[in-house]
């Protein structure tokens, strides 16, 4: 996407009402914080309004009432003020960040629906900033800009009522300058600095995947002395966000500044106004002159202005990048009444053709491969000609674009995703490990799984004895361990996985890539010996691979030889 681009169909009165609708959970909370802060905000114009008349009766110039009173108003104003602002700030906070924590869980149901097309189109860093600065930012704005948006709204209406009450000629004065300040001036600055804050989430976005692929790809980068280049990029990304930022920073202070100018010089502007007309004969002189000194109090929401803008700003530019996501359709879709499929006893590959939606290129062109029983298939191939596709096409990971895919004669796409992947395991050729210990990373496909379920399937695989030397065993915490872990070991333990759940194919991609020819004759051997019950579909470049296969298929060129 542009730097500068800004899908049409995401509206500010949209993305409002989306947010709005996201915060329905907490409403309460949210509606609670908004009604304490107009509270304080009008208790502040109380602070000023009584606090005037206090001093108009002591200094003898108005006899409306017992100046005692109006003391007593005043400092009860005061105490509203503070309690109503700790009301504000506790039940926000606890409303957005219980708000937060559902967001997140919904964003990692987003991207498990979406998964794995959504991961290779997307930078990680987005994926990032999504998962945390844009959430973050969303939740701000519940928590610091709902009650700013109705105060600010709420008390010149108020102010403009009363003024309208007191004196009709006052509230002509008024009128214009809260429309300036409370309308225009906000408008204008969510128009100008909406693709500001779009452009400044695009760059923070690739500096993170940069930073990523630097942690992640260390070792690399180091071996082949790519650091300094890398260091260069990280510095170009760098500077294109702070670029970004400074433009960003430049936008919030001429919101902060020339509203904050206007304000200051309306509060002048309104006290000699009040002060002329008082002075002048005006009816009401007295609540003429309170109610300018109420009226230069309404104005201390006002200011919140800058603060609200700049919000609003940030929000909608997170709030976009996460209904992007959100509203993006899944590759693929659970079926609504699967059929049973049963023991796997047959797969079938008719025809199938495979392009990636973004790209020209075709992945697999008429693919044909029937497989029964308990046959080990190995498919061979070239990099690039759709090998690991095959396997991730019969895990349903994408659609086939022409074509067909059957299991025991039911098509695919009539099947539960979540049985399919309970009978087809697959292992690649680097097993990710979780946080955890060692026994929670075997039992990831069955978490319900005892100790002793757990140490059978690591014998099973011939890591039982590997796992017993460690310090706590099978309660080894991954953390560091994983460093320290060879490839071998690791494949080991993804081995101990699939033998815990007991699937009826299994399907290895490049199990042994990252092995040597020991390792891997062991590897082999333990799966040969421990699989013989399984289908077995194993992807390789190595002919050593796929020595025990019954049958090894060639792609080349997209086509089956």
């Amino acid at each position: 996407m542009s730097e500068h681009k800004i899908a049409k169909h995401y509206s500010l009165f949209n993305l409002t009402k989306r947010l709005l609708k996201i915060a329905a959970p907490t409403k309460k909370r949210i509606v609670e914080a908004t009604f304490a802060s107009v509270i304080g905000n009008l208790s502040q114009m109380g602070l000023m309004g009584f606090g005037v008349l206090s001093l108009l009766c002591i200094a003898g110039k108005i006899t409306a009432g017992p100046s005692g009173l109006y003391i007593a108003l005043t400092i009860i104003s005061a105490v509203l003020i503070a309690v109503c602002r700790y009301i504000e700030g506790a039940t926000s906070h606890d409303g957005a960040y219980h708000l937060l924590s559902g967001m997140r869980v919904d964003l990692y149901r987003n991207i498990r629906r979406l998964a794995p097309a959504c991961l290779i189109d997307m930078e990680k860093g987005d994926i990032l900033n999504i998962a945390v600065s844009d959430i973050e930012t969303i939740e701000f704005f519940f928590a610091h800009t709902i009650g700013p948006m109705f105060t600010v709204v709420l008390l010149p209406s108020i102010t403009i009522i009363l003024a309208l009450i007191i004196n009709p000629l006052f509230a002509a004065v008024l009128l214009p300058i809260y429309l300036i300040v409370s309308v225009i001036f906000p408008l204008i600055a969510v128009k100008i600095g909406r693709p500001i804050g779009e452009k400044y989430r695009v760059r923070l976005g690739k500096m993170k995947s940069i930073v990523l692929e630097s942690i992640y790809g260390l070792k690399d980068i180091q071996i082949f002395g790519y650091g300094d280049r890398k260091l260069e990029d990280v510095r170009r990304k760098n500077k294109e966000v702070n670029a970004a930022a400074h433009g960003l920073t430049i936008h919030r202070q001429t919101v902060s500044a020339a509203p904050t100018f206007f304000i200051y010089l309306a509060r002048i502007l309104i006290i000699a106004v009040a002060s002329y007309l008082a002075a002048n004969g005006a009816p009401n002189p007295s609540g003429t002159i309170v109610l300018s000194f109420v009226s230069a109090a309404s104005f201390s929401s006002t200011q919140s202005l800058t603060t609200v803008v700049s919000s609003l700003l940030e929000t909608y530019a997170a709030a976009e990048r996460l209904f992007k996501l959100e509203d993006r359709e899944s590759e693929v879709e659970e079926v609504t009444h699967p059929k049973q499929m049963g023991k796997i006893r047959e797969i079938d590959f008719d025809h199938v053709n495979f392009t990636y939606t973004d790209e020209k290129h075709t992945i697999l062109n008429d693919f044909n491969l029937k497989i029964t029983g308990t046959e080990k298939i190995g498919i061979m191939g070239e990099s690039g000609v759709g090998k690991s596709t095959v396997l991730r096409l019969l895990l349903r990971f994408w659609e086939p674009t022409d074509g067909h895919i059957r299991i025991n004669g039911i098509p695919l796409d009539q099947l539960s995703l979540t049985e399919l992947h309970q009978r087809i395991a697959m292992l690649e050729q680097d097993t990710f490990l979780f946080s955890g210990s060692i026994a929670e990373n075997i039992a990831v496909g069955k978490p319900d799984a005892s100790l002793s379920e757990i140490k059978t399937a690591a014998r099973r695989a011939g890591i039982d004895e590997f796992i017993q030397t460690l310090p706590d065993s099978y309660d080894t915490q991954m953390g560091q361990m994983q460093a320290r872990l060879s490839g071998g070991e690791k494949q080991r333990i993804g081995i101990a996985r699939t033998m815990l759940t007991s699937p009826d194919v299994l399907v290895m991609d490049e199990p042994t890539s990252s092995l040597d020819v020991l390792h891997e004759k062991e590897l082999l051997k333990t799966l040969k010996e421990e699989c013989g019950d399984m289908m077995i579909i194993i992807v390789s470049h190595r002919q050593s691979t796929l020595t025990d296969c019954d049958r090894t298929v060639h792609l080349k060129h997209n086509d089956l030889k």
